[in-house]
């Protein structure tokens, strides 16, 4: 379980780095653009991106925190199988 939580703590920050320099990199490539029609489009695909890859870090964390730490049931107390 040690070795566990520590390979998820790793991924955890690893996900969440790299989310953070896409979105760096996204951020100048979008403000280098000329059209200002363009740079809006950029910018709400930009934000979408941005929603979507650290609600999944989040998720991801929560989701492994949980399988790791959470309570073991058996199958003989009317638990879930897992």
């Amino acid at each position: 379980m040690i070795l566990a939580s520590v390979l998820t703590t790793i991924l955890i920050v690893m996900m969440t780095l790299g989310a953070m320099f896409i979105l760096v990199r996204a951020t100048e490539y979008v403000t280098s653009l000329e059209s200002p029609v363009q740079r809006a489009a950029a910018m709400g695909a930009e934000l979408l991106l941005g929603v979507v890859l650290l609600l999944g870090t989040v998720w991801l964390a929560t989701h492994l925190a949980v399988r790791i730490f959470g309570p073991k049931e058996s199958a003989s107390e009317g638990g879930t199988v897992v």
